[in-house]
């Protein structure tokens, strides 16, 4: 049994990948750490867990929160997994880092990004960077012998995977990318903020960080890998009163492609007992039918008008854009079926 020790429990993403793991038959969630709500019970915390998870959340100097773990999940801001994963490693767990410190190989990379967060552009461990592999199980082959593994932006999965077929197909011109994206409010974290305040949010929409967002990084890393060139693309975040859920809306100018063609493409690039479902415009599309789940659903269409691709991409934020995708990397490490405690349909409504 893997012994699992969650660093940043008290957070949506901590408590998403409580609930998935509880379900694993082959993980035992053996420590919960957390700056807030350190000496409660997680299901103080969280009552829903009440009867599943009643650990006692610990703080990260506690003695019983630094003993060796076969694996560490940090769930945790920037910077934190950065200044702690080398000595989790010293004691043998493999790493699982929510956040971007790991998601890059090189240093460059890595202050891109952070300048677009405003943050400290030196990276901590870069030593760690080169060890590191971007936690996409859908583009990259994640082996048991991987111990450090960056799990990718919720705006970054939802992307990459609606355009890396075709870009891979060299069929879009690269300069036209455009990825117009829209989030659940639960993206921004469980703590709160006047910006997400309820009478702000409902019934209201905005678009945000319009001189660059951070996870235009690691699509324009990804899509780039995979056509062996450098690219940028126009991005477009948009904040939307609904608790959870993405959906990108992906455009790119077409080379002369028919839309039988493209969904070939893309079926074939996405094997069809995994998490990434093809279907074309006919077929009705919302975030309802992926709530709750590890899937991502591809709408894939071309505008006959103007020769443009467009691929919609829906996915739950909390899930294969953070906890659910996790778990499926998790699954690859240690050689498990992909789905395991992931294969389960949404809820309706």
């Amino acid at each position: 049994m893997i012994q699992a020790k969650i660093v940043g429990a008290g957070g949506y993403g901590g408590v998403g990948i409580t609930e998935l793991l509880l379900k694993h038959p082959h993980v035992n969630i053996a420590t919960l750490v957390s700056l807030s709500d350190t000496g409660r019970r997680m299901s103080d915390v969280f009552p829903h867990l009440r009867g599943f998870c009643d650990q006692t959340i610990l703080s990260p100097e506690d003695p019983a929160a630094n003993q060796a773990h076969d694996l560490v999940i940090f769930s945790t801001p920037d910077r934190v997994g950065m200044q702690t994963a080398a000595a989790e490693i010293e004691k043998g767990a493999k790493i699982i880092d929510y956040s971007g410190d790991f998601r890059f190989n090189t240093p460059e990379r890595y202050t891109h990004y952070a300048n677009f967060l405003g943050k400290n552009p030196t990276h901590d461990a870069p030593e760690l960077l080169s060890a590191t592999q971007y936690g996409l199980p859908e583009l990259h082959a994640l082996t048991t012998d991987q111990q450090l593994v960056g799990n990718p932006g919720c705006f970054a999965v939802s992307c990459i995977l609606a355009l890396a077929p075709a870009v891979q197909a060299g069929i879009v011109d690269l300069t036209s990318i455009i990825c117009d994206c829209k989030t659940g409010i639960s993206g921004a974290g469980k703590k709160p903020s006047p910006g997400f305040h309820y009478p702000n949010r409902y019934d209201n929409m905005n678009a945000y960080r319009l001189s660059g967002h951070q996870h235009m990084v690691e699509i324009e890393q990804e899509l780039g890998l995979l056509c062996d060139q450098e690219l940028q693309i126009t991005f477009t975040a948009q904040a939307v009163p609904v608790c959870r859920g993405i959906m990108s809306v992906c455009y790119a100018n077409l080379n002369q492609t028919r839309l039988d063609e493209l969904l070939e493409i893309y079926r074939t690039f996405y094997p069809s007992n995994g998490f990434i479902r093809v279907q074309d415009a006919n077929q009705p599309a919302s975030i309802a039918d992926v709530r709750g789940t590890n899937y991502c659903n591809l709408t894939v269409d071309i505008d006959q008008r103007t020769q443009r691709l467009r691929i919609v991409s829906h996915i739950d934020n909390l899930m294969k854009g953070q906890a659910g995708n996790a778990l499926q990397v998790l699954n690859h490490l240690y050689g498990f079926d992909p789905d395991t405690a992931l294969n389960q349909p949404g809820q309706y409504p």
